[in-house]
């Protein structure tokens, strides 16, 4: 070996200890942050406060002119009762799908545990983020049930195809990451929007998105750094598997977290050409899912995930921006 072969061993050493140190005090952070810094879905919100008392035709669930149904005439034409119920219901019914959404992502993550070794900071954290997620649960049954709406949640057919996406913990947790930050992402997009907005919200409401995007940012945070240190270590198979998953699993996401669910177009007999007005062909609508869905566009494009030929199946979904 030459000098500057043996100079490059080195150097490539250094490179590496630098992000196990980076990574490991990443860690450290976060899990004093759930310790420090956590919520209890009932210690922290207060339920029984009048002030907190859900009405579901309080004014305050209206939807407002920017809201992609709330903006259709057909929507502003309902008494005034009926557009908070929906208003309400609304919002129910994407904490229900959440809530589903966040037991698979419980799930995953313990089957990701268990391949981790003892002493790992990594299992910790997973724990500490199983443990969160189950306080938000708690959190959006709660305001389900107090709705007085009985939200269904997901399809049958998307749950069957949930007990796949549990097993990536285990056997490929790279694309389970990609999908946790598909189904986190665009929530948490829309979550701190609604929270920067000068208006009026309902204090209940309110106190459920800033408990949740506080501790999202945790979670978003790991998965990312996850995938940047992972990913680039993945055969060629594995990185073409990911490149294909990745705008189809974030296309249906953002979708099933931004859009009504069927059951509820149906329970308010929500007419097609108004979900097309609304969604389907709204370039509002359409630019901002893709907003929603930057951040972890802007992630796979570092990762080498959005690149010929697989630019094209962005393109196909609407997905490009």
């Amino acid at each position: 070996m030459t000098d500057l072969d043996s100079r490059t061993v080195v150097d490539d050493e250094l490179v590496v200890q630098d992000a196990d140190a980076k990574w490991q005090s990443l860690l450290d952070r976060l899990n004093d942050l759930s310790v420090t810094k956590h919520f209890d879905a009932y210690a922290d919100v207060a339920w029984d406060d009048p002030a907190y008392a859900l009405d579901p035709t309080d004014p305050r669930w209206e939807l407002g002119d920017a809201d992609p149904l709330g903006g259709t005439a057909w929507y502003q034409n309902l008494p005034q009762p009926q557009r908070a119920r929906l208003g309400v219901e609304l919002i129910a019914s994407k904490m229900k799908i959440g809530l589903i959404f966040e037991s698979i992502l419980k799930r995953g993550l313990l089957e990701w545990a268990m391949t981790l070794p003892n002493n790992s900071a990594e299992f910790r954290y997973a724990y500490h983020e199983v443990i969160e997620e189950a306080q938000h649960s708690l959190m959006f049954q709660e305001f389900v049930n107090r709705t007085g709406y009985d939200a269904p949640g997901l399809s049958w057919h998307d749950r069957l195809s949930s007990r796949w996406i549990i097993g990536l913990g285990r056997r490929f947790p790279q694309l389970f990451f990609l999908f946790v930050l598909g189904g986190e992402d665009p929530i948490d997009y829309v979550q701190r929007r609604e929270l920067r907005r000068d208006e009026e919200k309902h204090p209940l409401i309110e106190r459920i998105m800033r408990i949740h995007v506080t501790e999202e940012a945790r979670h978003l945070s790991f998965a990312r750094h996850y995938l940047k240190r992972t990913v680039p270590t993945l055969s060629r198979l594995r990185r073409a598997e990911l490149a294909i998953g990745a705008p189809l699993i974030l296309g249906a996401m953002a979708q099933l977290m931004l859009k009504p669910s069927p059951s509820l177009i149906a329970r308010y007999g929500i007419p097609k050409e108004v979900v097309d007005e609304a969604y389907n062909h709204n370039p509002r609508h359409h630019a901002e899912t893709i907003a929603s869905l930057g951040k972890v566009r802007k992630l796979c494009e570092d990762l080498g995930l959005v690149r010929r030929p697989y630019t094209l199946l962005w393109q196909k979904l609407g997905l490009n921006g």
